[in-house]
């Protein structure tokens, strides 16, 4: 099974609207703070089911998938 690009894209261009890691695209945040909205339980809604996506995508070691959208990002 493909991942879905547009769920990838978002993990890059979203930015956390608020917290301690306000403004940060979901895809640069820590595992820990992941961790701790699992733990918590992730919000509901875009952007919870980002935090899980971006949670499974860390504890899965899958990284790589996001590295050439956060190029093509950070390098325009």
């Amino acid at each position: 099974m493909e991942p879905n690009k547009e769920i990838l894209k978002e993990l890059v261009v979203y930015k956390m609207p608020y917290g301690k890691y306000k403004d940060w695209p979901i895809s640069r945040l820590p595992e820990s703070y992941l961790i701790w909205f699992r733990n918590q339980g992730f919000p509901k809604g875009k952007l919870g089911i980002l935090l899980a996506t971006m949670y499974e995508i860390k504890l899965n070691g899958l990284e790589g998938l996001l590295s050439p959208l956060e190029n093509e990002k950070f390098n325009k």
